[in-house]
């Protein structure tokens, strides 16, 4: 847990679709991973050095440069047991921690009621998307949904103020008379009230906001900087979630998977810069993933669903460095023509909740599990 007297806060980057790991950190000098992908192979000369043999995609400079300041940790391999290679369902076992069964609660979802068990603070966890994510979900538990935040609220096409006063004066009261009607009416009258609270407070956040930072005019880009913006506010929030895709690269995957790296390499690396400009990074941390990684061998034009990925973990209270086994590519290792994870994901949870936020990891991963020390502690 930080010893820094602000408290932790995560933020998470779903690269959801499936990021190609072989493309991101790419075993450049094993011969075998020419074989395999004779289209969509990243040249040896190419590849952004991390070892002598493994090295970062080309357009992950951003992430390369943070990597040698010590402030990126690679985890290699990450996954689970028998990956169903299905979007919606390894998502789902992200998202719940919940490998074997449905899973019906988020596991971000059970650490904002545990960090906010009175739910005092409305905006103690903020989603970046349309909607919320199923990872932040759990009845009772309120999250703040964000999509803009420079138009978030409710009625914000009403210019009249004395006007939209009164109208969500009337919503208020619409919601406060649901309470105690029911469970179902209950619930969605708690859940208008604590959107109405959660527009009020996250307002003031792009007004209270200043920056030389330029962030680049894409989602992911946006996002972090609104996820920079309610941080600087500070209004409480200690998990935000947010997302960029689709790194589902059955076909084209060379240009498509370029540019998705690209603006998530810059959009990191100007979203830490944005908070130690405010000298407000020492607090956070970054944890990049997505739901699988993919097949060893390309198809012609892209690669198609996997099973082992990589994950990141960034931050100035990150020991940077490489964790985990990297997954063996020899024909004899691979399992449906995949690379075999190395570390389950709920490990690398383990040391978010443990030795991050400083929680009992137990009941939110459902179990014990080895902790990769990718954490500063003292």
């Amino acid at each position: 847990m930080t010893t820094a007297q602000k408290d932790p806060v995560l933020v998470v980057l779903q690269m959801s679709g499936g990021n190609d790991s072989l493309n991101t950190v790419i075993p450049f000098t094993d011969p075998l991973y020419r074989d395999y992908r004779p289209t969509v192979g990243i040249p040896e000369d190419k590849a952004l050095p991390i070892t002598d043999s493994l090295g970062f995609h080309p357009n992950m400079g951003p992430i390369s440069d943070m990597y040698k300041q010590g402030n990126v940790a690679i985890v290699h391999g990450v996954g689970y047991e028998n990956s169903p290679r299905s979007h919606f369902r390894s998502m789902d076992i992200w998202h719940t921690c919940e490998p074997d069964t449905l899973g019906t609660q988020g596991w971000l979802g059970q650490v904002i009621r545990d960090i906010d068990p009175k739910k005092e603070n409305v905006v103690t966890g903020v989603s970046f998307g349309p909607s919320m994510f199923r990872a932040m979900a759990l009845p009772g538990v309120p999250v703040a949904t964000v999509d803009d935040l420079n138009n978030y609220g409710l009625l914000t096409g009403i210019t009249e103020q004395a006007q939209r006063d009164r109208i969500l004066e009337r919503y208020k009261n619409l919601y406060a008379q649901t309470i105690g009607t029911g469970p179902v009416m209950e619930f969605l009258g708690q859940t208008g009230l604590d959107a109405l609270k959660g527009a009020d407070i996250l307002g003031v956040a792009p007004q209270k906001y200043s920056s030389t930072i330029e962030y680049a005019d894409n989602p992911i880009a946006q996002k972090l900087k609104g996820i920079a913006q309610i941080h600087l506010a500070d209004l409480g929030t200690r998990i935000f979630y947010s997302d960029h895709g689709s790194f589902d690269s059955h076909s084209n995957q060379l240009g498509m998977h370029g540019v998705l790296m690209s603006d998530v390499s810059v959009a990191i690396q100007d979203f830490f810069d944005d908070l130690r400009e405010h000298d407000a990074a020492e607090n956070v941390i970054m944890f990049v993933f997505s739901e699988f990684g993919r097949r060893t061998h390309d198809n012609g034009s892209g690669t198609d669903h996997g099973a082992a990925g990589v994950t990141f973990v960034i931050g100035d209270r990150v020991k940077g460095g490489e964790y985990g086994e990297f997954p063996s590519i020899k024909v004899a290792d691979l399992q449906q023509g995949d690379q075999v994870p190395s570390t389950d994901f709920r490990s690398v949870y383990s040391t978010l909740l443990e030795d991050w936020l400083g929680m009992d990891a137990k009941p939110i991963v459902g179990g014990t599990f080895e902790k990769p020390a990718f954490i500063e502690t003292n």
